[in-house]
């Protein structure tokens, strides 16, 4: 693992698909106003805040080498249409070749979307994706499915460890990328704002954020069946297909926790971005009947 942790030297061409870390301190563990420890959702359970990164982290540990498997299993491979959904809304490829940070997108499946819908669409060959995630494991996924492609040991792609509420300014600049995407993980880090915060930060002026979420369903019957089919079926997916029932019992419990689509909007804004109106099709689009959710905002 440690090869794949280690920055490797640019004189060495042939493993220019690598996996960089940034190093950088989290800072004292932060107190509320009334002197406690601050708190964050881990699933239904309230845990220190400083120790919500460390759980999550194992959870991903436990599921990265299953992760799509298990993804085809619990969603019947339909998160693969919300996927290419997702990139097919954003165009990438089509103002000239775009530099882009995919973020929590450690398997590679959005960046590897990205790449080839800029290649097949505008035969564009020069668009770039910096793929950052904060867990090796999943990364290390990542750069194995990267292996079997066109894109291997070229500048199109990049595999870096590093904390998506503090991606670290020496390797990751101000105003340096055209578009920023996260897909299906920002409900898993502990400080929402402090990732959107991030996400201004290094995009450029008009670069565009956006985010594939699981979000809240609007429609009672199917909000009905969506919960009883994700607390009882998709744990025991985990349980036959991975081994691991509490690590999907708490990724089904996130979905609940993250908060619904105006909610999440306003915080896109609230972190400098304009976004479209209040409404599916404005700030957001919803995917069947808003199971998932892509949000959508331009930086000032």
């Amino acid at each position: 693992m440690q090869t794949f942790a280690r920055r490797i030297s640019r004189v060495k061409p042939r493993l220019a698909t690598s996996i960089s870390r940034s190093n950088h301190s989290h800072g004292p563990q932060q107190s509320s106003t009334d002197g406690q420890p601050r708190t964050a959702s881990f699933g239904f359970k309230t845990v220190p805040e400083d120790q919500k990164e460390y759980l999550v982290k194992n959870v991903f540990d436990s599921v990265a080498s299953k992760y799509d498997l298990m993804n085809d299993a619990t969603s019947f491979g339909v998160h693969r249409l919300w996927k290419d959904a997702f990139v097919s809304q954003l165009r990438p490829g089509r103002n000239g070749p775009m530099k882009c940070i995919d973020v929590a997108g450690g398997t590679g499946d959005i960046a590897l979307r990205i790449l080839d819908y800029a290649r097949e669409n505008y035969y564009d060959r020069e668009t770039s994706v910096d793929v950052v995630d904060i867990n090796a494991q999943m990364l290390k996924e990542g750069f194995k499915r990267f292996k079997q492609t066109m894109y291997h040991n070229t500048p199109q792609i990049s595999f870096n460890e590093s904390n998506a509420q503090e991606l670290g300014t020496e390797k990751f600049e101000d105003n340096t990328y055209d578009l920023y995407t996260i897909a299906f993980g920002i409900r898993n880090c502990t400080s929402i704002p402090d990732v959107l915060k991030e996400a201004h930060r290094v995009l450029k002026p008009g670069g565009t954020f956006a985010c594939l979420e699981f979000s809240r369903v609007n429609n009672p019957l199917l909000n009905t069946l969506y919960d009883q089919y994700s607390f009882t079926v998709i744990p025991l997916l985990g349980t036959i297909l991975a081994g691991d029932r509490d690590s999907y019992q708490y990724l089904v419990e996130s979905i609940r926790k993250f908060p619904p689509q105006p909610e999440f909007a306003r915080m896109i804004r609230d972190a400098g971005f304009a976004t479209g109106k209040d409404v599916d099709g404005g700030a957001w689009t919803d995917q069947w009947g808003g199971i998932a959710c892509i949000h959508t905002g331009v930086k000032i």
